[in-house]
């Protein structure tokens, strides 16, 4: 993208935190990432929500008479709210004046709205959500697609997840040759069910991944992978599983440490390591998943999102523009469609 700069399209009005949370994300990122922010909602509350004599540069308020609730149904309810924030926000990059999405509303909705309004990549049947996982070896994270777009797959869906997860993984998280598996039951090939099997076969001839093998429920955190793949419905189970164990860990941690003046002490020289603790099972670290996909950077955050949170799903949102991860995904499916022809 070289120097020009990136526009991201915030929805303001979605999570359980909006619009202050979202606010103080955004003008965060604004400061440390250089991006423009184009928050979309409601105007006056917006504006309720930014600093007295704020300077406007690199910011908008983009008016939307509406917003999607956490508890309506995602598919009508986009459609009977056309001006609703989400549906705007899809609306500035379907029509080039932002870059971007980021929602921590509705997940169904943002799904449902971006898959309306911007389409799947040529080549794609189902988009999926990836999210990026901590694991034993420091930094070294991996990816995990789907975490909840598709309920059942078919084997192709899983072997394009692999695709469009391994360039993910390759530009954007910067591993050279990312090694991906299969969520199964097993390590050997004949494990699992019908589909699972199909998949594991589908996996292993697709030359334009590194596919290594079975990962089993043991092996997600391991280090040993960098792109897993799954269908949604266990993809989502592990991630809800995955975060609740982070702040399971990061309460026993704060239990565990001596009480008194031994303990602050102790608590002041471990500080350090503390804070990187954090930082390494913290969901809020990663701000969300990547809706890979559609024809657009969709950016899911959790509807709980603070500050931390949605300044770090900006930052996702700009990394994957700034590596072209639309075009590279495009690119490959253009190569094996011609292979095909």
């Amino acid at each position: 993208m070289g120097s020009t700069c990136v526009r991201i399209a915030i929805d303001a009005m979605g999570g359980d935190h909006a619009p202050s949370e979202i606010v103080a994300g955004a003008l965060r990122a604004r400061e440390e990432l250089g991006v423009k922010v184009l928050l979309v909602g409601d105007p006056q509350q917006i504006e309720s929500k930014l600093p007295p004599k704020i300077n406007m540069a690199q910011l908008e308020i983009v008016p939307a008479e509406d917003a999607i609730a956490m508890d309506e149904e995602p598919l009508s309810g986009i459609r009977r709210k056309p001006k609703a924030s989400i549906n705007v926000a899809m609306d500035l990059v379907k029509q080039k004046q932002a870059d971007a999405v980021v929602s921590a509303g509705h997940s169904g909705a943002a799904m449902a709205s971006a898959l309306l309004r911007l389409g799947r990549l040529r080549g794609i049947d189902r988009p999926a959500i990836g999210a990026v996982f901590p694991t034993m070896v420091a930094s070294k994270p991996v990816l995990i697609l789907d975490v909840g777009a598709n309920v059942d797959c078919r084997p192709k869906f899983l072997e394009q997840f692999a695709v469009m997860g391994s360039v993910y993984s390759q530009y954007v998280l910067g591993i050279p040759k990312p090694l991906v598996g299969l969520l199964n039951i097993g390590e050997e090939d004949s494990k699992g069910n019908d589909a699972a099997v199909r998949a594991h076969q589908l996996l292993r001839e697709n030359s334009r991944i590194t596919f290594v093998g079975n990962a089993e429920g043991r092996d997600v955190l391991s280090g040993h992978f960098d792109v897993i793949v799954c269908d949604g419905f266990v993809g989502n189970v592990l991630l809800k599983f995955a975060e609740a164990v982070g702040e399971v860990m990061l309460q026993i941690v704060r239990e565990e440490l001596p009480q008194g003046l031994h303990g602050q002490i102790g608590t002041a020289i471990l500080k350090p390591n503390l804070k990187r603790i954090k930082q390494r099972m913290d969901h809020a670290e990663h701000g969300g998943a990547l809706l890979l996909g559609v024809d657009g950077i969709c950016i899911i955050s959790h509807g709980s999102s603070q500050a931390p949170s949605i300044f770090n799903a900006i930052r996702m949102a700009k990394e994957a523009v700034d590596n072209q991860v639309l075009d590279r995904i495009q690119s490959q499916y253009q190569s094996i469609q011609r292979e095909s022809g």
